[in-house]
């Protein structure tokens, strides 16, 4: 028996087997076929609408003075403009998905810039970002947010689950949720890109801009390899960009206007994706029991609100039926998110607790997994709140 205190999923995850989990035959005739299909004018639209509410914000930056009594302005305007500018990324995403135009060559131009102006290697990205797709909380070979594992062998699972155990314990628990915190949304973007942090055993140590040795190659085969060294060069002349108006007009007013923002974009991504795959609540499937639908629908929808639903097109309300079908566009995952919610009510997971009370469940309570053989799954343990099989 599990004993576990559960969050605002009820233990329905837990409660969830294959049966339960619909066919992706199932799923495409529940959705209207329209649902399927990107339409560039649409597309374009939402990218115009980012594109002018960050317009706007950076021209009530430029009217802040750029000096050190402003500090807490600017703290403040980097929350805004970085929240505003999230929604570009989420235009990137869709892009690497082929969610946003039929004209491959627009919809490539548009998420490899969109991307590198925010210091992402657009195909390393792509390449990685559709390995977490194919094997979404697979324990063996899930790519981001795969656990540590109690009693793990090494080979198939991610060692290391007691030790983790112990510290959380030794540091208690609101010291361990605050350090999570911290290593997750302040590290955790730029060490995912630079280190393949919190990737599966079967990838190693990748890295995003350099995918030969020293470094694992598991994750870029063949043409990919190619493809990273071009994600490069768009990060590269960003990064140049950023350098000649450093030298040009000072450290501090870049700092104020494009990197404060950026890192506050990044710690967005963490957020979303964090709170996308993992719950106190949710488990990881052993290779055997997982299944693509399975690990899909393993996903979890969350309440973020009207403004940020807005502000970075429902990534965070639809992300279910946008891991079952990457290439539906946000504007119909939204509509989408109401059918399966209602036909397939027993499968799809939406956790009602408010974001904070979220991030600080996981940050606690997600310390490692341990095995439950007979169910083919992994479930989270925690040293606060004991849980034995």
């Amino acid at each position: 028996m599990i004993n576990i205190k559960f969050s605002g999923l009820k233990g329905q995850a837990l409660s969830i087997n294959n049966k339960d989990i619909p066919s992706i035959k199932q799923f495409k005739d529940v959705i209207p076929n329209h649902y399927f299909k990107c339409n560039t004018i649409t597309s374009l639209s939402y990218l115009l609408q980012t594109a002018l509410i960050q317009l706007l914000v950076i021209v009530i930056g430029l009217y802040i003075p750029f000096t050190t009594k402003m500090i807490p302005i600017w703290f403040i305007y980097s929350l805004l403009s970085g929240t505003t500018a999230m929604g570009f990324w989420v235009i990137a995403h869709e892009c690497g998905h082929g969610a946003f135009s039929e004209n491959k060559t627009l919809e490539t131009i548009t998420g490899y810039l969109l991307h590198s102006l925010l210091i992402v290697p657009y195909f390393s990205w792509q390449r990685s970002h559709a390995v977490h797709h194919r094997f979404t909380n697979n324990v063996t070979n899930g790519e981001t947010h795969v656990p540590l594992v109690i009693d793990g062998n090494g080979v198939t699972e991610k060692v290391g689950g007691e030790k983790e155990l112990y510290f959380s314990n030794s540091i208690g628990k609101n010291n361990y949720g605050i350090l999570q915190l911290v290593l997750h949304l302040i590290f955790g973007w730029p060490a995912y890109l630079l280190t393949g942090s919190t990737g599966g055993i079967k990838y190693g140590t990748s890295n995003h801009f350099w995918p030969i040795k020293p470094f694992s190659k598991a994750l870029w085969p063949s043409i990919w390899t190619k493809k990273v060294w071009i994600s490069d060069i768009g990060v590269a002349l960003t990064l140049l960009g950023v350098f000649h108006f450093i030298f040009k007009y000072g450290f501090f007013p870049v700092l104020a206007i494009y990197i404060g923002p950026l890192l506050v974009v990044n710690c967005w991504l963490v957020v979303y994706t964090w709170l996308h795959h993992t719950d106190s609540d949710v488990p990881h499937l052993s290779k055997k029991e997982f299944s693509f639908m399975r690990g899909a629908f393993l996903s979890i929808d969350r309440p973020y609100g009207k403004i940020l639903n807005y502000l970075h097109h429902n990534i965070g309300s639809s992300h279910v039926v946008h891991h079952v079908c990457p290439t539906i566009p946000h504007y119909h995952a939204k509509k989408a998110t109401v059918i399966i919610k209602k036909v397939f009510k027993k499968a799809y997971l939406y956790n009602p607790d408010p974001i904070h009370k979220a991030l600080w469940n996981i940050a606690c309570n997600c310390v490692a997994v341990k095995s439950d053989i007979k169910e083919g799954r992994y479930i989270w343990q925690s040293s606060y709140n004991k849980r034995g099989f």
